[in-house]
């Protein structure tokens, strides 16, 4: 039962990242709604029925279904267009997020449901047994006219959504709301001691090769209570395992107790660790944050040269370091008895090294790129003032930040604003009055 939960975790992110899933349902559902319309017989007097001939039903039809292929070849190339421009310009991945998008995959499906509707008519409108014939379902005829409409419309709003979801601030935007999603309600609760592994503790290998997309620790625990051992991962979510390496380690309180068996321990961790060909933001917060890295240091590159975007996306990311000021990070640990399952996890410091290391060295030249990073650390130290893990991490990116400027920049005058704002986020860590 435990495996089949997570093969519906793993059904639900695929499901939810396919452009195939709704439009195959959106095709049945057609041809359901098509077969029920057409039993019911309306006369042509009737103010819903079509009002035409059988030949002009099948006109109909036929233009429909070659408008929609029309339309669908012209959805599909736009939106192929969109994921090049994102890829290239921004991140390769942010693509998920544009297959990942309700609407787009919404529109899809009332094209392609309309389609079916109108083809599938072909088969009943005029024709019975292989002979023609005067009666004909109009009232089906009259749902295609409705969807056709239907179709125009949303064809004008699949337009102006591509065209605003394709902007630089609606990318990002997109990023942050999705990433401070996972942080509310995604990432497991950390802050707690974790045991390290002794030397005594058993290497269980991994069955599998992929990104740890995500990990139920409930579905460990009664494992590990019911052999009174700790068990303890050894990545963490959003890192790469190679299948015949350790996924994790077991061990008794004591090294006189015999050796757990990590045979009995591979299937529940197939149960309890998702693993998958790809990162997903269903814990992983520091997938959300890689992408707005991404798209900082691409504008940062000399081919494209936009610093103004690169201070864009750290606004972006300033919102979600205050976010994760908040939360208590680091390894989870769960404990029900004897048993006890630790999943290691990423400090607020990881998190601030990762950001502000790699955007700091795309941008160390610019000071205004200097001057955002500062300001995103201040933002931290305003909401992580009780945390010295977190102030300490705080202030040694602002030194790493000032020194990298102070080397790179040419004209002293230009960090003049960078070393006012770098002496306010000390101050502010210090606990003194900004």
């Amino acid at each position: 039962m435990e495996v089949g939960r997570v093969g519906r975790g793993a059904l639900r992110e695929y499901v939810s990242g396919s452009l195939w899933v709704l439009p195959g349902l959106s095709v049945l559902a057609a041809l359901a709604a098509g077969a029920m319309l057409a039993s019911v017989r309306a006369g042509p007097r009737s103010p819903l029925a079509f009002q035409g001939t059988p030949d002009d039903a099948r006109t109909l039809l036929l233009g429909i279904t070659g408008t929609m292929i029309t339309i669908i070849a012209l959805l599909l190339g736009l939106a192929v267009v969109a994921l090049q421009l994102s890829s290239t310009q921004f991140s390769p991945r942010l693509l998920r997020n544009f297959l990942r998008d309700r609407p787009n995959q919404v529109v899809l499906s009332a094209f392609v449901a309309t389609f079916a509707y109108s083809a599938a008519g072909l088969y009943t409108v005029g024709v019975s047994g292989g002979n023609r014939t005067a009666a004909f379902p109009r009232l089906a005829v009259s749902g295609a006219i409705v969807l056709l409409f239907a179709s125009l419309g949303l064809l004008v709003f699949f337009a102006d959504h591509l065209l605003h979801s394709i902007q630089v601030d609606a990318i990002m935007e997109t990023v942050q709301r999705n990433t401070l999603a996972v942080i509310e309600d995604g990432l497991l609760t950390g802050g707690q001691q974790a045991p390290e592994p002794p030397a005594w503790a058993v290497p269980v290998l991994s069955r599998h090769s992929g990104y740890v997309q995500a990990v139920r620790p409930a579905r460990l625990l009664p494992c590990a209570a019911r052999h009174g051992v700790s068990l303890r991962l050894r990545p963490r979510v959003g890192e790469h395992v190679v299948a015949g390496t350790t996924l994790a380690w077991i061990w008794h309180d004591s090294p006189a107790d015999p050796a757990p068996d990590p045979a009995a321990f591979a299937r529940i961790l197939d149960s309890g660790v998702r693993i998958g060909f790809e990162r997903t933001l269903e814990q992983d917060a520091a997938f959300g944050i890689r992408q707005l890295v991404d798209v900082a240091c691409k504008a940062l590159s000399p081919a494209v040269n936009d610093p103004y975007t690169a201070v864009q996306a750290v606004d972006h990311l300033s919102v979600i370091f205050c976010a994760l000021g908040r939360r208590p990070l680091g390894s989870h640990v769960a404990r029900d008895g004897q048993g006890v399952v630790i999943v290691p996890a990423r400090r607020f410091g990881d998190y601030l090294a990762v950001m502000c290391g790699l955007i700091r060295r795309y941008g160390a030249s610019e000071p205004t790129v200097a001057h955002a990073l500062l300001r995103l650390l201040g933002n931290c130290a305003a909401v992580a003032r009780e945390d010295p893990g977190h102030r300490a991490a705080i202030a040694e990116q602002v030194r790493i930040i000032v020194s990298d400027a102070d080397r790179e920049v040419a004209q002293p005058a230009d960090l003049d604003f960078t070393h006012a704002e770098a002496e306010s986020v000390l101050r502010a860590v210090a606990g003194h009055s900004p």
